[in-house]
């Protein structure tokens, strides 16, 4: 028979005393930061089983509304702070903007964007500053905007007179609206209409509807094909160009034009390959974007006929109550810094939920209701200054696009209004009217037919 001895006493009294200096330790660490409230959690999931009951934006207000506007998640191993309030996101995108100066990284990001180069995604530094400001001269500065106006208007009207051709049929709204979105960028971005168009929003699509890594790490190697093929044509373009000994003054340089050429004089800091040029995503965002806005737009004003009557008596005014499509976006802390009393470490996942922002009934009169008259007026800026709604973001990592993506969703929308008496068949009432969400990387409304 095996016998163990029994332990010590002074060894008892060794390990007891390590549990209480370790025990005091904890108090006077929890004493010296304030920790985040937040709901319970379960292991290996964490707070996982609390986003299940709704959409992720929707659940997480209900339980801000229990646990207050700065609230802790632990999203299986991934610790986020949730920010819901006016007040703490302006802390966040303002008074410590610089500390949340880092998007943070997503699955679809790391797959889709060649090593984060991406404008939108990449890390906060030099190569991000200069691929903004460049991105922002040629392609979304209110001049550049304004020189797209000719092709603004020809793709509108190509919109408008292929729903007069669909009068009486059945067709898909969405479709026609996101490809008369997609071309105006494309048209833009690349300087002519893209013959890949079909087939790169079908990709588009399915990136945002794909959640395994690998499928898409697939659909990345069709789109890095297009988008490889686009590149290559514009450097035959110039070659031919050049070998024609044409004056440059007559050649219209579109964005890739621009990175082409940057990449052969050499004058950033650094060198621009091809991927970073693929990696330039905003023909993919503004368009997925400002068709998200219209079909929300579109639908609201279907579901409140008499604000579609007054819209269309008055399709000058500007519809901005919608629900953004980008209803949670994410930031992440270069360093620890305190929010409102609370310690935020470095190197943590901050999501602000711009969507339970702009539904605050602290800040807005019928919160969740469609009223786009009560911007009339209204001294609330919504490009980023007053944080009461910010569907465009805040910071330094602002939307750089406002002026291009607001140019596109007006001209659609009010020549929609204007051409077209719109109305829901006599069998569905507007209380009725189906208005589920489904959540990709952007808040979508359904499918609208017509």
């Amino acid at each position: 028979m095996l016998h163990v001895p029994p332990i010590p006493v002074f060894t008892w009294f060794f390990f007891l005393f390590i549990l209480v200096i370790y025990w005091k330790k904890s108090k006077a660490k929890g004493q010296t930061q304030k920790l985040h409230p937040g709901p319970w959690k379960l292991p290996l999931i964490g707070n996982l089983h609390h986003l299940l009951s709704s959409l992720p934006h929707r659940s997480m207000r209900d339980l801000t509304q229990k646990y207050g506007p700065i609230m802790q998640l632990q999203m299986s191993e991934v610790l986020a702070i949730v920010i819901s309030s006016p007040k703490a996101a302006k802390e966040v995108l303002k008074t410590h903007d610089p500390t949340f100066a880092n998007r943070a990284s997503v699955l679809v990001v790391e797959a889709t964007t060649y090593d984060n180069s991406s404008m939108i995604f990449a890390p906060y530094g030099d190569y991000w500053r200069q691929m903004r400001k460049i991105c922002v001269l040629e392609l979304l500065s209110p001049k550049r905007v304004q020189s797209f106006r000719s092709i603004r208007e020809e793709e509108v009207l190509n919109l408008i007179e292929s729903i007069s051709l669909s009068k009486g049929l059945f067709f898909n709204l969405s479709e026609k609206i996101f490809s008369s979105t997609y071309s105006i960028t494309s048209r833009a971005a690349f300087g002519n209409k893209c013959k890949y168009e079909k087939e790169f929003i079908s990709l588009v699509k399915e990136t945002f509807h794909t959640g395994m890594k690998s499928a898409m790490e697939k659909i990345h190697k069709r789109t890095d094909r297009i988008l490889n093929n686009i590149v290559n044509e514009h450097k035959m373009k110039r070659s031919h160009f050049s070998a024609a000994n044409k004056h440059e003054a007559d050649y219209h340089d579109d964005l890739v034009d621009v990175l082409l050429k940057l990449q052969e004089t050499s004058d950033l800091e650094f060198h621009i390959t091809t991927n970073h040029i693929k990696a330039i995503d905003v023909f993919t965002a503004a368009s997925e974007t400002s068709a998200s806005t219209i079909e929300w737009a579109m639908s609201e004003l279907l579901r409140n006929p008499k604000v579609m009557k007054k819209a269309q008596a008055e399709v000058r005014q500007k519809l901005y109550d919608y629900t953004p499509p980008g209803a949670l976006f994410t930031r992440e802390s270069r360093e620890k810094c305190e929010i409102n009393g609370y310690e935020i470490p470095s190197n943590t996942r901050v999501i602000i939920n711009a969507w339970a922002i702009g539904r605050d009934p602290e800040h807005w009169v019928d919160a969740d209701c469609f009223h786009p008259e009560r911007f009339l007026g209204s001294l609330i800026d919504f490009k980023g200054t007053n944080f009461e709604f910010i569907p465009f973001g805040g910071g330094r990592r602002v939307c750089p696009g406002i002026s291009f993506a607001l140019a596109n969703v007006e001209l659609v929308l009010s020549q929609s209004l204007y051409h077209f008496d719109w109305k829901l068949p006599i069998e569905i009432k507007p209380e009725e009217y189906d208005m589920s969400e489904s959540l990709d990387l952007l808040v979508q409304e359904r499918t609208i037919y017509t």
